[in-house]
């Protein structure tokens, strides 16, 4: 990961999502004196993570695009994830 300094610009730019970011930009705003590195580290966290999962899911599709397995053990959560939301299978 870079070395660049975390700022308020690099978090939005991080975030990705035009509706994230301003979410961020909001609290950021509105966070108290004394809140304020609170509310800064969390959404660095946020966005160090996001900067990660994008990674590990460009790394995973180049698999994809290769025609090979995804590397680790992979759960199919089909059936549960139908059974939690109410779906039916072959529904349309």
């Amino acid at each position: 990961m870079s070395e660049t300094p975390w700022t308020i610009e690099r978090i939005r730019d991080a975030l990705g999502s035009p509706d994230l970011a301003q979410r961020f930009i909001g609290e950021i705003n509105r966070a108290p004196a004394h809140e304020l590195l609170g509310v800064f580290a969390r959404w660095e966290r946020i966005a160090k993570d996001t900067l990660l999962t994008v990674e590990r899911a460009r790394e995973l599709a180049q698999f994809d695009d290769r025609g090979e397995e995804l590397p680790g053990e992979w759960i199919d959560a089909t059936a549960r994830l139908l059974d939690e939301t109410g779906a039916t299978r072959g529904a349309a």
